[in-house]
């Protein structure tokens, strides 16, 4: 098989991941995801698992569980009855018994008490798969020069481990609600200051904000006033999922620079969050990334 042919057949599975990712709360049998490939439903799973390198079951399960536990993280206005119907299961028992064979935990207790590295380690297996197939590469013309406007913000530093980021998270979503910041009224910023892969858990710092003109209150969970500089940047749009981020900010420091003849700016990486998962299914979901320049 030629590379263009490799190519054409890779890129039927990534219109069955697509499929997938927006249909999180149908039925998925093989016959369906079959036609979606437009291959032969008795031969599509093994022909998924053989490309993929990860079973379609076992992809179907660990999607919608990613999914499940945002959702339940994150959204705590949503019950464990609608986290489980919005995720393919027809009651919340058989969703209880998938997500504690997952991690250990029940959905009422990874909703007051994330197991996060259980949780990172059983999604693993999603993210190598991704890695290894799913990740399209960037081009220099998908990259543009921008004046970034000063923004004030109020921001949530998060520092130490990475994989208790999402701890963070929540306090900052708790603190937006309760000050009626909501990410339709108030764009959200992430401010990238260490490559996780490069950096000691105990000192990584990334910066949680929510762009506000609003006076900045003493609080509980740490958020105080913040401001992203005014400035030109180089704009990379990336849709997708966060798998794909750490590639787009290689491409951006060790591809476009290099031969932009640009010069950086003294402030870190940041991200806007355009469009949220789980809002939105992984595949759709829609992040800026803005490099500084001078």
């Amino acid at each position: 098989m030629n590379d263009d042919s490799a190519r054409r057949y890779e890129a039927r599975f990534r219109k069955v991941i697509d499929y997938i990712d927006q249909h999180a709360d149908a039925v998925l049998g093989l016959e369906r995801l079959g036609a979606v490939a437009a291959l032969s439903a008795c031969h599509f799973h093994r022909q998924f698992s053989a490309t993929l390198g990860i079973r379609v079951s076992q992809y179907v399960l660990l999607l919608r569980m990613k999914r499940a536990t945002h959702q339940l993280a994150y959204r705590r206005e949503i019950s464990v009855l609608n986290v489980a119907l919005s995720n393919g299961y027809s009651a919340p028992e058989p969703f209880t018994r998938a997500l504690r064979r997952l991690i250990g935990q029940s959905p009422r207790e990874f909703r007051e008490r994330p197991d996060w590295d259980a949780l990172q380690s059983a999604l693993q297996p999603l993210g190598d798969m991704r890695s290894r197939h799913l990740m399209a590469e960037f081009t220099l013309h998908e990259v543009s020069i921008v004046r970034f406007p000063e923004t004030r913000v109020a921001l949530l530093a998060h520092r130490g481990d990475p994989r208790r980021l999402g701890d963070s998270i929540r306090r900052f979503i708790a603190w937006r609600k309760r000050n009626a910041l909501p990410p339709q009224r108030s764009e959200t910023y992430n401010i990238c200051h260490d490559d996780p892969e490069d950096c000691d858990p105990e000192v990584f710092r990334f910066d949680l904000c929510a762009a506000t003109q609003g006076e900045i209150l003493p609080n509980d969970e740490g958020v105080e006033a913040g401001t992203i500089p005014a400035g030109r940047c180089a704009l990379l749009r990336l849709v997708g999922p966060d798998d794909r981020l750490d590639a787009a900010a290689r491409f951006l420091y060790g591809t476009w620079l290099p031969q932009s003849g640009e010069e950086l700016r003294e402030f870190p990486l940041y991200l806007r969050r355009v469009k949220f998962f789980p809002e939105v299914p992984e595949s759709l979901a829609t992040t800026e990334l803005y490099l500084p320049l001078r």
